[in-house]
């Protein structure tokens, strides 16, 4: 790429990125905006209350926006986002401070040594970029010590700051355990495959085995029964609990009409009776009904943390396809879709789902094959004797500038919804684990499609005709040579993935015309009414793959490094302000996204001291390659050590703490209620809401094996052992 092309790619992002953030400015201040632009906090809006700009302020750009985001406070930000929200502001914070450090020592130290090179011709306009990377470093060059110094300092600074970010991280994990210690999830079990018994229920099932094993701490089950079956049941049951509801005051008040010859009587009486027959026939009815509707798959209740966390982390069979226990996710984060498939059945999904991604990868070739081509227009020609002369056109800056990354920026739109889609049908849970498997597949897509075959293609287009590869050795030798010239795709890339993402994140222009369209042409008041939660399976892959880019090229081509850092800055103020205003929070993982962005960038600093590495070798730089071969070497050791140290705090929960939270309730008296209001706090969001019969379900009323809803308690005094 010609730096021609590479300034029109940079012109036309910058006009993007202007106009849309001084036009969200403004509409971010229009009234019938919003539920567009202040979706989180309209939840907090007062009735009544009205916006604060006057007619002519609304229509005048500003960086108001800009200020607030700045001003909000770390507790702000896991206020209206989770621990999730800040975990993913903290990632952007250490990509500015280390790319900080490399931008400081590789423009000012790197950089003048690349420059001044005289390895290659700089009067060719086709190696106009080339000047400014490794590529123009002459063989066993005393030059070749920068880079390496800014290598090693590099690694340094990163060891550092992600050691110090996740203990952060896992610091901020305990903190809110403490601070949000009665959450109903500690307390509960989510158990599949439960194996059939003839002539019994699932629910019969579950509720002999933890009477039998667990008689001490187990408190009572819910059942999972199969899509649409509840919320059938809780409809007519609700008609039903309406009538008698209604009839009830009634008939406190009304006097018995009494006729000769006749026994006294009272007809609202007897329509009461008879209505309370047809709701047993028509309990008995359901209940049988829900029986045939039961999965194998159960909520179980236990009175303490820790006998939860032990059932959870044992196995409940020799077999260990039954019984299998895991904490259960929150009620809001349940993925009820997904509970009732089969466990046996999740290996194949996961096999099919594997199968499905290799065939997506596959098929992603095709385009980004394209997008290389197109940078590479001069052999087109020559190739494709049709398209002489292109290069000569006045367009071919933008053909060869800024339509290849356009080109592959709508193609990489594509693959969260695939993902997430992928995540689904493996059989998640949980959504927020549905939504981390998505954001873990599309990473290591990006890593490879947009990456790693990016640099196969274009180095491959680059010396298609020159160089045959036979083996590992002539890859390496390619890599070595070519990775540098890849450097200027990768910025137009940035520039129009990142730089352009950012503004139409802020501008949210899908939701803004759905919205527009419902006030405008539907004539609704209210507007669009749908809410979101921040798209992590979005979001952080595109972060952590501008994180490798930055890793890879920062010694490579060192003018890369202001593209990034433009990036995350304005990356920093965006998604502080959408996350404080835009987006809710139903869900979230409590920060275990940190594990996958560290084990990220820990996968790109091996790949950025594996490439120098072998360019050192190239360039007979030999003692400077075997030290870049020593620091692959500490960088998976300090890998190693964080896993050991930090790791298990995101996987398992402290024992000490569960049980300190378990006296601590006991001795305050809290135990009870919080175990009643624990058997109605698994119920289907978007079934149970506002004063349904599940209020039956509340801490003054008892619950028996016979009830047709969905917990079951155990009966009081059956005599068993607990393992």
């Amino acid at each position: 790429m010609i730096l021609p092309a590479l300034l029109t790619s940079a012109g036309f992002n910058i006009v993007i990125c202007i106009g849309f953030f001084s036009l969200y400015s403004i509409l971010r201040k229009q009234p019938y905006n919003l539920k567009v632009y202040f979706g989180q906090r309209l939840a907090q809006l007062q009735p009544g209350q009205k916006s604060q700009y006057y007619f002519f302020d609304r229509l005048i750009p500003s960086a108001g926006w800009l200020v607030k985001a700045w001003e909000a406070s770390d507790d702000d930000i896991c206020a209206c986002g989770g621990i999730d929200g800040l975990v993913f502001i903290r990632l952007i914070v250490f990509c500015i401070r280390i790319f900080s450090v490399a931008a400081v020592l590789c423009i000012f130290i790197v950089l003048p040594v690349n420059l001044f090179g005289q390895a290659i011709d700089q009067t060719s306009p086709e190696t106009q970029m080339d000047i400014f990377t490794i590529r123009n470093v002459p063989e066993g060059s005393t030059g070749l010590w920068a880079h390496f110094f800014s290598l090693y300092v590099i690694s340094v600074s990163a060891y550092v700051l992600l050691y110090i970010e996740f203990k952060n991280v896992a610091r901020m994990r305990l903190e809110q355990a403490i601070r949000f210690p009665r959450k109903p999830s500690h307390y509960t079990v989510l158990v599949r495959g439960i194996p059939w018994s003839p002539g019994e229920s699932y629910s019969e099932v579950v509720s002999k085995h933890f009477t039998s094993w667990y008689n001490v701490s187990y408190l009572a089950h819910q059942m999972v029964y199969q899509s649409g079956a509840i919320q059938k049941l809780m409809t007519e049951t609700e008609k039903i609990y309406n009538v008698l509801k209604e009839s009830t005051p009634i008939n406190q008040y009304v006097q018995p009409i009494t006729l000769e010859a006749l026994p006294p009587t009272n007809p609202l009486k007897i329509v009461a009776a008879e209505t309370e027959t047809a709701f047993k026939k028509h309990k008995h009815k359901h209940k049988s009904d829900m029986k045939g509707q039961e999965c194998a798959a159960a909520f179980v209740f236990f009175r303490t943390r820790y006998a939860a966390m032990v059932a959870s982390h044992t196995i409940q069979s020799k077999d260990p396809m039954l019984w299998v226990s895991d904490f259960a996710p929150e009620p809001h984060d349940v993925y009820w879709a997904n509970l009732c498939i089969p466990y046996r059945y999740l290996w194949i999904r996961k096999t099919l789902v594997f199968i499905g991604t290799i065939l997506f990868s596959v098929w992603f070739l095709l385009p980004t094959t394209l997008v290389q081509g197109l940078c590479n227009i001069a052999l087109l020609e020559s190739t494709f004797p049709f398209l002489k002369g292109v290069s000569e056109r006045k367009y071919a800056n933008i053909i060869s500038g800024y339509l290849p990354s356009l080109v592959l920026t709508f193609f990489v739109l594509l693959v969260p919804p695939v993902m997430l889609m992928f995540a689904t049908l493996e059989g998640a849970v949980s959504r927020s684990g549905r939504k981390k498997s998505a954001c873990c597949k599309a990473i290591i897509f990006f890593f490879w499609n947009i990456f790693l075959y990016n640099l196969f293609t274009g180095t491959w287009w680059d010396r298609m005709r020159l160089l045959t590869v036979s083996g590992l050795k002539d890859m390496a030798i390619l890599l070595g040579n070519l990775v540098p010239g890849q450097a200027p795709f990768f910025m137009t890339y940035i520039m129009t993935t990142g730089w352009a993402s950012l503004a139409y994140e802020l501008m949210q222009p899908f939701v803004l015309i759905v919205n527009w369209f419902c006030q405008f042409v539907l004539m609704r008041k209210e507007g669009y009414g749908d809410l979101y939660t921040f798209p992590y399976h979005t979001e952080v892959p595109r972060t952590l793959l501008f994180t490798l880019l930055g890793f890879t090229f920062a010694i490579l081509a060192p003018l890369i490094l202001p593209f990034l850092l433009v990036y995350y800055f304005f990356a920093y103020f965006v998604y502080r302000n959408q996350i404080l205003n835009v987006y809710i929070t139903r869900y979230n993982t409590n920060g275990n996204y940190w594990p996958v962005a560290h084990n990220a960038a820990v996968f790109s600093l091996v790949v950025m001291q594996t490439i120098a590495s072998i360019i050192f070798g190239m360039k007979n730089f030999g003692t400077a390659s075997g030290f870049a071969l020593i620091l692959i070497i500490f960088t998976l050791l300090f890998n190693l050590y964080c896993r050991h140290k930090f790791l298990p705090l995101f996987t398992n929960k402290a024992v000490q703490d569960l049980i300190e939270m378990d006296r601590h309730d006991e001795h305050s008296g809290k135990l009870e209620e919080i175990l009643s209001r624990l058997l109605s706090s698994y119920n289907n969001v978007g079934v149970f809401s506002g004063n349904h019969p599940t209020d039956l379900l509340s801490p003054e009323y008892e619950i028996h094996n016979d009830d047709p809803m969905v917990v079951t308690r155990r009966k009081e005094g059956e005599t068993s052992h607990e393992s």
